[in-house]
């Protein structure tokens, strides 16, 4: 590290030396400072942009330079007329003022968009070529370049700190859904030029009467010999791990024209490239984005599948990955456009997991739980969409989507408290979704819009756990010096109404929970003005629920039991059946006022809610509460130049559960938490504060965001977990919480380069404060996390790049029912390194070290190490060879902190091992 480091540091001072600088003023004819206007040196031997950058709010500029060089000073501003002056330099910095006038021929904006980055209103455009150095192979690999722009833990696309909502390429969406298909199937090779769209919106009628601060699109557009035909790659890959053979294939396949557009993406391997995992897929293109604001009602509608495991190269030890996916676009005329998509992934992965569980109530044994888990999720998703627009008044969209899915899980667990179990889950859900929304500007003063939603879903988990049981111990004397005693699952048994007289615990239950919700509101614009305008909304959400479950126990000799519980979270004598029908009912209406006045863009508002919620349970068993609420809101945004701006927001919100919270018998959650609802719970309400500040500041290269959110909630759903004496078999119920919930939630991110040398540095704070109840015993729980990220690299674009980052996060639990806090550190360095040597050789590699230490003892310590050598005969040779390794190092495990309500965890994971790959990409 110390030689790479010295390897650094020589070239920046290499291209550090003798540099002067080009400084002065830009003004217009009347002597006002002209912002923003783009200034470039172009050495005229090596025909290139030596540097570039853009004026200041007083009109300012600066060129670094080299000495004894004969340079072509272009400046362009849109609007005025091109200055292009050629300046000799010699060995002292040079001061030059420049005056611009007006023309609308808009000369010379060719070069403008040679540029590295450029803005335009809202829009950064980004020319992808000047951030490449030839390593690059997918579009992720220039985003990471590019500044204000994050990859995170996650893989999502984020800018100035909030995620990326959609990827377009030449303004037709790319798999409208998760960005990472684009970021990771799209050849760096065919992108031309990056446009950041902040304060995007789909409908460009509502451009001038909404606030989209919080939405961030991304448009690629293509190099032209991209367009009009196929292009893209096709990798084949084959290789060594102890116990087993690699294998890779990936095919991704590109078609562009103005009029239609194909996009294939397969992947066949083993190797732990998961390109979308299933959470990914649960959410894949279904989520229709509104393009008016949230009206205060939320619908917690719970995911009742399984418990399926996400899985990565991080945290599995094996990970069988296949995907088939197509994108389509056409426009059969101007008028109309049709897009859509269909994909199949199967994911097929094993977990293993040691865990330390030191539960919160001091008479819960501590326990020690080794579990193995084998899982597959098979995904069949589709989306069509369709946009028509008569003419600029009139926009009429509709989409459907569908997952329809076939899912299982088996557990293998080895517990010190309840001995071993085994776990089974499967399911086969499906969910449609459907969007259909009418825009109609009827004059300058007067806009309308009608967004209409339909979900419909369909769940139906079924459970099986066996855990192992000695009948003849049932009835034991617990005195350490007297034999038998108890299974650690026998109390529980005795109040989940089981029979104990079996081997085998052998329990089952099976689940349907149906959802159906409609979502309808029209928004009515009226301009006041130039500077204001009234928006009203009225609208209504309809939701039915049905929830059906059956828990029962499969005796040793194969026939069924229906247990009679006798006390399960407190309630006697509780049903092992569940049917429940839900119906939840909110009309609303609201208005807001819009204003621009000077720098400040204000929006308070309000909307009143009729709400109805009524649940049946057993068809005889009746509960209903109807009421009204006035919930307020209020929006300002300071924009202090075209590139800064501070936002602050309030909004209270409600809340509302849904039927798997309040449906009354017994539901497994697993082998030792059962859990029973509450049928009486009513919603949360909270208060929700939000300031947010950005500044992408092309003058001197710097850019900074942060964000500080507040939230308050009352009548919080909380549970009241009830642990079995001696025992970590609990059973909860849902009720609401007599304390108010807070939490404190901040993030910074600033991020400077200094020439050929990025730098970032960020933190991030949160407290929150909650009350749990463990044995109807309310504890305060309060906990303090802290966490420090920097970051300096390289950016050169004809030599090797390096990264180093260090992060530390601090987290502080502390309980009312604990004696002492718990106080864990992480500390991970890491270092990325990338080069492309001799026109031909790529050479990548990343490695990180973890050190995690509790109450200021060292608790595990792991290294990874990836590294990757490719070469082609040129940087147009159609095929590539690459040599690939993971975990170079052979990490067996890693480990990680978590924390709950009942719990502090400490896990080690069990990683996948040392995968050796040989691979060749053939470019079309």
């Amino acid at each position: 590290m110390k030689k790479i480091l010295l390897f650094t540091i020589i070239m920046v001072s290499l291209a550090s030396n003798a540099q002067i600088s080009i400084t002065g003023v830009v003004r217009d004819s009347i002597g006002e400072p002209l912002e923003m206007a783009n200034v470039i040196a172009l050495d005229t031997v090596a025909k290139k942009i030596s540097s570039f950058g853009f004026t200041d709010a007083k009109g300012f500029f600066k060129l670094d330079v080299s000495n004894n060089t004969t340079y072509n000073i272009k400046i362009s501003y849109v609007g005025y007329k091109e200055i292009s002056e050629f300046i000799k330099t010699k060995e002292t910095d040079i001061r030059k003022n420049y005056t611009m006038y007006e023309d609308n021929m808009l000369d010379g904006i060719n070069i403008v968009t040679k540029i590295p980055v450029t803005i335009s209103g809202d829009t950064i455009i980004y020319n992808a070529d000047s951030f490449k150095n030839g390593s690059e192979r997918k579009l992720e690999d220039v985003l990471k370049k590019l500044p204000g722009v994050e990859i995170n833990a996650a893989g999502e696309i984020e800018v100035e700190g909030k995620r990326v909502e959609k990827i377009m390429v030449d303004g037709k969406e790319f798999f409208s859904g998760d960005t990472k298909l684009a970021s990771k199937n799209i050849p760096s090779n065919a992108v031309d030029k990056i446009q950041v769209l902040r304060n995007f919106g789909d409908v460009s009628q509502l451009s001038g009467v909404q606030n989209n601060q919080d939405r961030v699109a991304i448009n690629i557009k293509l190099k032209e010999g991209k367009k009009n035909f196929w292009f893209g790659d096709i990798s084949l890959g084959a290789g060594t791990a102890p116990g087993t053979g690699l294998y890779l294939f990936q095919p991704k396949l590109f078609y562009y024209s103005p009029k239609y557009t194909i996009n294939v993406i397969g992947d066949l391997n083993n190797i732990g490239d998961v390109v979308l995992s299933r959470r990914d897929l649960r959410g894949f293109g279904s989520n229709f984005q509104s393009q008016s604001p949230s009206n205060g009602t939320n619908i917690s509608i719970a995911d009742a599948g399984i418990g399926f495991l996400t899985a990565s190269a991080r945290n599995a030890n094996r990970i069988e990955t296949k995907l088939s996916a197509a994108n389509f676009s056409y426009s059969p005329n101007p008028k109309l456009d049709l897009s859509g998509f269909l994909i199949w992934s199967s994911n097929s992965n094993g977990q293993r997991n040691i865990t330390e569980i030191d539960y919160i109530d001091p008479n819960t044994p501590d326990d020690f739980v080794d579990n193995t888990t084998d899982q597959t999720s098979n995904s069949g998703l589709f989306r069509l969409s369709s946009v028509y627009k008569k003419d600029f008044n009139n926009q009429l969209n509709y989409n459907v989507a569908g997952r329809f899915s076939n899912e299982f899980r088996t557990d293998n667990v080895n517990s010190r408290v309840l001995s071993d179990i085994t776990e089974n889950e499967r399911s086969t859900p499906f969910t449609i979704n459907q969007d259909f929304s009418y825009f109609y500007t009827a004059n300058e003063n007067n806009i309308f819009a009608l967004e209409v939603k339909h979900l419909l879903q369909d769940e139906d988990p079924f459970y099986v756990a066996s855990l192992e049981n000695d009948p003849n111990n049932n009835n034991p004397t617990n005195d350490p010096a007297l034999e038998p005693f108890e299974d650690g699952f026998d109390d529980a048994a005795l109040s989940l109404g089981l029979d104990r007289s079996n081997q085998f615990y052998n329990l089952e239950q099976d689940r349907k929970v149906k959802t159906n919700q409609l979502d309808a509101k029209l928004d009515y614009y009226y301009i006041l003005n130039q500077k204001s305008n009234l928006n009203f909304v009225a609208g209504t959400i309809l939701s039915s629920q049905n929830f059906n479950s059956r828990f029962f126990q499969i005796l040793d000799n194969g026939t069924e039991l229906d247990p009679n519980p006798t006390n399960i979270a407190g309630s006697a004598n509780p049903e092992t059946r569940n049917d429940t029908q839900y119906n939840f009912t909110d009309i609303y209406a609201g208005v807001r006022y819009r204003l621009k006045a000077g720098i400040f863009t204000i929006t308070p508002g309000f909307t009143v809610h009729s709400y109805n919620s009524n649940n049946t349970q057993y068809g005889t068993e009746t509960f209903e509460d109807t009421f009204a609420k006035f919930l307020p809101e209020f929006d300002v945004v300071a924009q202090f130049k075209r590139s800064e701006s501070l936002n602050f927001s309030y909004k209270q919100e409600v809340n509302f559960t849904d039927v798997n919270q309040i449906a009354r018998g017994i539901v497994a959650n697993n082998y030792n938490s059962f859990f029973a609802g509450n049928a009486n719970l009513i919603n949360s309400s909270f208060h929700n504060v939000t300031l947010n500040y950005r500044s992408f500041n092309l003058f001197n290269n710097s850019n900074v965001f942060a964000r500080i959110n507040y939230r308050k909630t009352a009548d919080q759903v909380n549970r009241n977990t009830i642990f079995e004496p001696g025992s970590v078999v609990s059973s909860a119920t849902t009720i609401n919480s007599p304390f108010d919930n807070e939490s404190l939630t901040s993030f910074a991110r600033i991020g400077k380069t200094f020439k050929k040398i990025r730098t970032s540095l960020g933190g991030n704070f949160t407290y929150s404060k909650t009350y749990q109840f463990i044995n109807s015993v309310e504890n305060t729980n309060e906990s303090f996390n802290k966490g420090i990220n920097t970051s300096i690299g390289t950016n050169f674009t004809k030599a090797p790049n390096v990264s180093l980052r260090y992060n530390v996060s601090f987290q502080d639990q502390s309980n009312s029912s604990r004696p002492v806090d718990i106080n864990t550190v992480i500390h991970t360095p890491s270092i990325d390194f990338d080069a492309y040597l001799w026109n031909s050789v790529t050479l990548t590699s990343d490695f990180s070290y973890t050190d995690q230490r509790q109450n200021g003892a060292t608790t595990n310590t792991f290294s990874i190490w990836n590294a990757k050598i490719a070469y082609r005969k040129d940087k147009d040779a159609k095929m590539e060879y690459e040599l690939v390794g993971n975990n170079l190092l052979a990490t067996g495990s890693q480990a990680s902190v978590s924390q709950s309500v009942i719990s502090f965890r400490t896990s080690e994971t069990f990683i996948l091992p040392r995968f050796i790959s040989f691979r060749l990409r053939y470019q079309l």
